[in-house]
């Protein structure tokens, strides 16, 4: 089951959170604290949908479709800054009633996180961040996603046709991974002649520019809460990098998912939750 809640978000944009629970928590037990789990760059709060939903057994646990993706507004016209996207998530904060919160990042969105527990302590008592980098990632990794992008053999015919691409045929693709498949299947809908993706490549492009020329190590340094840094041992964030990561973070811990890729909840979601549980159960308790 799930329950829409809708959050107004910087600059009047709507966006829609949700709630993985059965039955929701319409009255939230408040002795425990609530959670905002934000996805990553092409993603939906629907990818959270597993991890809401353990974790709604203690906690009032929400997903955010983030600016321009699932079901939030993807107007033409809006920004699609880093400041942006964390005052998205700060607005989601305070209206749904769940700070001081714990944050729940995957990729883009761990990194909103961060930046968020950076500039408001406040509002955050715990963070774990799932396989995003501080360092830069450059131009060419940005003229590397718009050739990706079109690459894409848009539209699909069938759901079937995507899962199958971008499990096996993506030329990102190393391995079979039907996870991947099931990951990017999620992110597509219908249309007149076929399906496509629910979200504007371009506006996908437009935010990922805004970090990926720069560092954020020194937002990094500035969290003052526990936080967990969290990688697939076959991720895009490497274990040097990680384990800097906690370093330069004041609380910071590391754990590892092995058989894991970047999406890290979708490819092993048992030994994600045994990795981040443990995590989350420590810093509830005040």
């Amino acid at each position: 089951m799930a329950r829409r809640i809708d959050v107004t978000g910087a600059g009047g944009v709507r966006l829609a959170a949700w709630e993985f629970a059965d039955p929701p928590k319409t009255d939230p037990d408040r002795a425990h604290p609530g959670v905002l789990l934000l996805h990553g760059l092409m993603g939906r709060a629907s990818h959270w949908a597993s991890t809401a939903r353990w974790l709604s057994e203690r906690h009032l646990a929400v997903a955010l479709d983030q600016r321009g993706h699932g079901q939030s507004d993807k107007p033409p016209q809006a920004a699609y800054t880093r400041e942006a996207y964390v005052e998205d998530a700060e607005a989601a904060l305070e209206q749904l009633g769940l700070a001081p919160a714990v944050l729940i990042g995957h990729a883009m969105g761990a990194l909103t996180a961060w930046q968020l527990a950076a500039k408001r302590p406040d509002l955050v008592r715990g963070l774990i961040i799932c396989d995003m980098r501080a360092s830069a990632l450059g131009a060419a990794s940005q003229r590397e996603w718009a050739d990706w992008f079109k690459s894409w053999p848009v539209p699909f015919a069938t759901l079937a046709d995507v899962r199958k691409w971008f499990g096996e045929g993506d030329p990102w693709v190393e391995r079979p991974n039907a996870a991947r498949g099931e990951f990017y299947a999620e992110v597509m809908q219908e249309s007149p002649d076929g399906w496509r993706p629910v979200f504007e490549p371009e506006q996908m492009l437009k935010s990922r520019e805004t970090w990926v020329y720069d560092a954020h190590w020194e937002e990094l340094a500035q969290v003052r809460c526990p936080a967990l840094v969290v990688r697939g041992l076959d991720g895009e964030l490497g274990r040097a990098e990680a384990q800097e990561m906690v370093r330069v973070l004041p609380l910071g811990e590391y754990a590892e998912v092995v058989d894991a890729g970047h999406l890290v909840h979708y490819d092993q979601p048992v030994a994600w939750r045994a990795a981040v549980e443990p995590f989350v159960d420590a810093v509830s308790v005040d």
